[in-house]
C-alpha cells in the first residue's frame, strides 16, 4: 500500500475548524500557540470564533495551514505516514512542512505574506473565476485563447481540478466573454467562484514578484518525502522548490494531473487532511479505484486509523 497525504486549499475554511480535534487532543494546542506567536494574533480565536477575518486570504492561509499541520501530527502519533505529499495551491505549503522542507513557523509567516501579496495584486472586482463543468480541456483552452487574442484582455485556465471541472480566471469582462462562448459551444453548467481575485493567472504577476523577494528570507531543506508540485504535476526537485512556488501563484494548478502522477507512482490510498472534503470529491471524479480517507475531526481521524491500522 502506498499512501499520499492531500492538503486542502483556500475555500475549505469554516468557523470552528479544528475545535473538535483540539478538544480530544489538547497536545495539538502547541501548533495554534506557535502560529499565534509568529503572527501576533490568536490563531484559536481566528479559527473558532464567529465573525473573524477567516475568509480574508491573509488570514485564511495560515489558519488552514495550522489546522492541517496539527491534524497531520495526530496521524504521525498513530504511526501513519505518507509515501507522497500533495496540496492544492496553499495546501502545497502544508505538504512542504510535512516533508521537512520548511519549518512550521516559517511556513505560517510565509503564507500570511503570500495571502497579503495575492490580495494586493488582485483588487476586488477587477477579476473573477468561474468553474466550468463537463467540458473538454481542449475546448476551454481554445476559447480562452480566442478571447485573449480578440480582446487583449486576460482569461485562461487556472485550476485543472478534475477531468470534469476546470476553473478559468482573468479580467472580469474577458471571463464573461469566455463564459458566453462556452455556453454557445454547448457547455451547460458554469459556476462563478466566491474568491477575492483571479488566483493562479498571469494577473497575479505582481504577487509572484513580491513572493520571490520574500522567499529569499527562508531556508529550504531537502524533502524527507516527495512533494508534488502544482505547477509541474511531478515531484519537486530539491533546489527548485523556491522557483516553483514563485510560479505557482500565477500558473495553473494541475491537480488532476498531479493525482494521475501519484497513481502512476503506485499510490492506492489517499488521506485528505484539513477542513472540508473538496479533495475527496475531486478524487472520486478522477479515479474511483483509490481508497479515500479523511482527517477533519475526531470521528474521521478514528475512522482513518481503524481503516489503515485495523
Amino acid at each position: 500500500m502506498a499512501i499520499a497525504f492531500l492538503y486542502a486549499g483556500q475555500g475549505a475554511q469554516y468557523s470552528g475548524m479544528g475545535q473538535d480535534l483540539l478538544n480530544h487532543h489538547p497536545e495539538i494546542a502547541t501548533y495554534f500557540d506557535k502560529a499565534s506567536e509568529v503572527l501576533g494574533y490568536s490563531m484559536k480565536d481566528l479559527c473558532f470564533q464567529e465573525d473573524t477575518e477567516l475568509n480574508q486570504t491573509e488570514y485564511t492561509q495560515p489558519a488552514i495551514l495550522t489546522v492541517s499541520t496539527a491534524f497531520t501530527a495526530l496521524l504521525r502519533e498513530a504511526g501513519i505516514t505518507a509515501d507522497y505529499l500533495a496540496g492544492l495551491s496553499l495546501g502545497e505549503y502544508t505538504a512542504l512542512v510535512e516533508a521537512g522542507v520548511l519549518s512550521f513557523e516559517d511556513a505560517v509567516d510565509l503564507v500570511s505574506h503570500r495571502g497579503r501579496f495575492m490580495q494586493a495584486a488582485a483588487p476586488a472586482g477587477a477579476g473573477k473565476m468561474v468553474a466550468v463543468m463537463k467540458a473538454e480541456r481542449a475546448l476551454i483552452e481554445e476559447i480562452c485563447q480566442q478571447v485573449r487574442e480578440a480582446s487583449g484582455q486576460y482569461v485562461a485556465p487556472a485550476n485543472y481540478n478534475t477531468p470534469k471541472q476546470i476553473v478559468i480566471g482573468g479580467d472580469a469582462s474577458a471571463v464573461d466573454t469566455a463564459v458566453a462562448k462556452l455556453t454557445e459551444a454547448g457547455v451547460k453548467k458554469m459556476v462563478e467562484l466566491n474568491v477575492s481575485g483571479p488566483f493562479h493567472t498571469a494577473l497575479l504577476s505582481q504577487a509572484s514578484d513580491q513572493l520571490a523577494d520574500y522567499l529569499d528570507k527562508f531556508d529550504f531543506k531537502p524533502q524527507r518525502v516527495p512533494v508534488i508540485s502544482n505547477t509541474t504535476a511531478t515531484a519537486h526537485q530539491d533546489g527548485q522548490v523556491k522557483d516553483l512556488l514563485i510560479q505557482q501563484v500565477m500558473k495553473p494548478v494541475k491537480w488532476s494531473d498531479s493525482i494521475e502522477y501519484l497513481i502512476e507512482q503506485g499510490v492506492d490510498t489517499v488521506i485528505e487532511i484539513g477542513p472540508g472534503k473538496t479533495l475527496s470529491s475531486f478524487m472520486k471524479q478522477i479515479n474511483k479505484e483509490i481508497k479515500i480517507y479523511r482527517v477533519e475531526d475526531e470521528e474521521t481521524l478514528q475512522a482513518t486509523i481503524a481503516g489503515l491500522k485495523g
